[in-house]
């Protein structure tokens, strides 16, 4: 009963600081003009603050201090969290290369992997490979890490998504922790819930701030270690196929936007409108329409993988690779009969121009 009540107040301060924050930042982003401009990448049309991941960031450090359970991996999570804070808030204020995100990145990510020993150890049977040597452990939980993140930072482009997406993925890894009595990560997940859902009061209609760079490498981070940690809830029958069903709206969206503009010969990091919710956006659908329907989506499929997780991840995943390719032939028809306008694509010769 303690545990549950000092769970509801974490909850409740990180969202109590993000809701009072909000206004705060909004005012001083105005006030020294630091706003996002619309662009051929957002569907936003006026000037709207991007330092929402402040209020995030406050919220749920101030929340972890407070009622979170500190533990080694615990403190090398939230040191991780720090460094990509920083880094994002200075992009969300003065833009910086990408260089130097990633490089941020890959330090963030050696704190918790090396020093936290947070990595993945076994693929739990998949391709019937079990335990897997260090270097590999190693190697594929940065990769991991990495890839999480930035899938979460590049599915932020519409009104509420990243945050409830987010906000999904961490209630599931929330709630498996708590019935593994693994407090500590439950707590990690319940002070970003709190932070988010604070947010998104803000954020989830006709948004009057965004997240930025600054909350949505920060919320990438904490799930992608969520993930990995999940991965050793044994008892829940904790498997890959699950992991990638609860992370598969920013996971799809990424592989299969970096996928279409290789084939088309562009760089795949160069920016479009290809999004998932982008082209849904295009095919009619209204904001609020395409982060439920995304929500829906989401929250099914972890739904069906948890009910035929006695199958096997040699028999799940490739379903799930299976109803993707499906979803990909849908997405690409709607493409074709809703096409991306021509000046929604940068050239590649622009990227050039990113700052240094």
């Amino acid at each position: 009963m303690e545990s549950l009540l000092n769970l509801f107040l974490a909850f409740l301060w990180s969202f109590v600081i993000a809701v009072f924050a909000i206004p705060s930042i909004i005012s001083v982003a105005h006030r020294k003009n630091l706003l996002d401009e619309p662009n051929f990448r957002g569907m936003h049309q006026s000037l709207t603050p991007r330092l929402g991941g402040l209020a995030i960031f406050a919220g749920f450090i101030s929340s972890m201090t407070l009622f979170g359970m500190s533990t080694p991996s615990i403190q090398k999570i939230l040191a991780g969290s720090v460094l990509l804070f920083f880094i994002g808030l200075k992009d969300d204020i003065v833009a910086i290369s990408p260089f130097k995100k990633f490089f941020v990145q890959i330090l963030a990510t050696g704190i918790v992997v090396f020093l936290g020993d947070i990595r993945i150890t076994s693929f739990h049977g998949f391709l019937n490979i079990g335990e897997i040597p260090d270097g590999i452990s190693y190697a594929f939980s940065f990769l991991t890490i990495i890839g999480i993140t930035n899938a979460v930072n590049l599915i932020d482009g519409l009104d509420g998504l990243a945050g409830s997406i987010t906000m999904v993925i961490s209630s599931v890894f929330g709630l498996a922790f708590f019935v593994m009595d693994d407090l500590p990560f439950t707590f990690l997940a319940v002070c970003i819930i709190g932070a988010i859902v604070g947010f998104l009061r803000y954020n989830i209609h006709k948004a009057i701030i965004f997240m930025g760079d600054t909350g949505s490498l920060t919320c990438g981070f904490l799930v992608s270690v969520m993930a990995i940690e999940f991965l050793h809830q044994d008892k829940l029958q904790a498997s890959p196929s699950i992991s990638v069903a609860i992370l598969c709206i920013p996971l799809y969206d990424t592989l299969r936007v970096f996928g279409w503009r290789i084939l088309k010969g562009r760089s795949p990091f160069s920016p479009d409108k290809n999004h998932i919710h982008h082209i849904l956006s295009r095919s009619g659908l209204s904001q609020l329409q395409i982060v439920g329907t995304l929500i829906l989506i989401n929250m099914a499929l972890i739904g069906i993988t948890f009910v035929l997780r006695g199958l096997g991840d040699n028999i799940l995943l490739p379903i799930l690779i299976g109803l993707f390719a499906l979803v990909t032939v849908g997405l690409e028809f709607l493409a074709k009969k809703h096409p991306e306008h021509p000046k929604m694509v940068m050239p590649d010769a622009l990227l050039e121009q990113e700052p240094v």
